[in-house]
């Protein structure tokens, strides 16, 4: 069986019969984030049902955001429109950037990504379009918390993110859950 069937078999299973913790009022669940508040983090799959746990969050607290090394690579960025959508019309009113130490794209590279798009068949033109922006953004994350810093600050000067809106920065521990604060948001916000 493929993964998708894989998929597709669990969730009519799951449709035919909910989990006991699965209610009639989440049916009924609003799109808007009940905590007010924008995660930005990492597509890591040691975060997934961890992150949220570790933070006490549960659904519909919170949107969150994930991209590889949860970065920020323009100033009209898949990221920055997400948090437009988050804050001008659901509501949000704090955002947080989680980074994770063992990222793994501390070790990744733009030759390293060039190599094997070029070993997939993605045709060199395509990636010579891309090449400034590849070497910026792989190129440039080598540790963790620098990235947090480096994305709370793209995100904090960024003119279409109202100044009253802090951006805080955090890093976690994928194995012990502990979460540690590298940028208090409330610092930089201008109300």
């Amino acid at each position: 069986m493929s993964v998708l069937q894989d998929i597709m078999s669990v969730n009519a299973s799951f449709c035919a019969s909910p989990p006991n913790d699965y209610t009639q009022e989440d049916h009924h669940q609003s799109k808007l984030p009940q905590k007010q508040v924008a995660i930005i983090t990492c597509m890591d799959t040691r975060l997934v049902n961890f992150l949220e746990q570790a933070l006490g969050l549960a659904r519909g607290d919170a949107k969150v955001i994930k991209t590889a090394g949860n970065s920020v690579t323009g100033v009209f960025d898949g990221t920055i429109r997400s948090l437009m959508v988050c804050i001008y019309e659901l509501g949000v009113k704090e955002i947080l950037v989680i980074g994770h130490h063992e990222c793994g794209m501390a070790k990744t590279t733009s030759k390293s990504l060039t190599e094997a798009m070029l070993s997939r068949g993605v045709p060199k033109e395509a990636i010579h379009m891309i090449a400034k922006e590849l070497r910026e953004w792989a190129d440039e994350f080598q540790h963790p918390e620098q990235n947090v810093l480096d994305t709370v600050e793209a995100i904090r000067l960024n003119p279409l993110i109202p100044t009253d809106v802090p951006v805080h920065g955090l890093i976690f521990h994928p194995r012990t859950g502990k979460l540690d604060i590298v940028v208090d948001g409330y610092e930089y916000a201008r109300g």
